[in-house]
C-alpha cells in the first residue's frame, strides 16, 4: 500500500506488537501517534492509558 498513510490503528497495532516483544517506550511512542491522529479526545486518551500515558509532551503543550 505505497503511499498510503498509517492510521490510527495501525499504529496501535505497532505498539502492542513493540509492548508484546519487550520494547516499551517504543510501544509508548507509537501509542503517542496513534492518540494524536485520533479525533476523538475520549478514544485518545483510552489508548494513552493501555500503554502507560504520554513520553513526549502533547501537540499543544510544546
Amino acid at each position: 500500500m505505497a503511499g498510503n498513510e498509517p492510521s490510527a490503528a495501525d499504529y496501535v497495532d505497532a505498539a502492542q506488537e513493540m509492548a508484546d516483544t519487550g520494547h516499551p517506550l517504543l510501544a509508548k511512542l507509537l501509542a503517542e501517534e496513534a492518540a494524536n491522529r485520533t479525533p476523538d479526545p475520549t478514544a485518545a486518551a483510552d489508548i494513552l492509558r493501555q500503554f502507560g500515558g504520554r513520553v513526549l509532551p502533547a501537540n499543544g503543550d510544546r
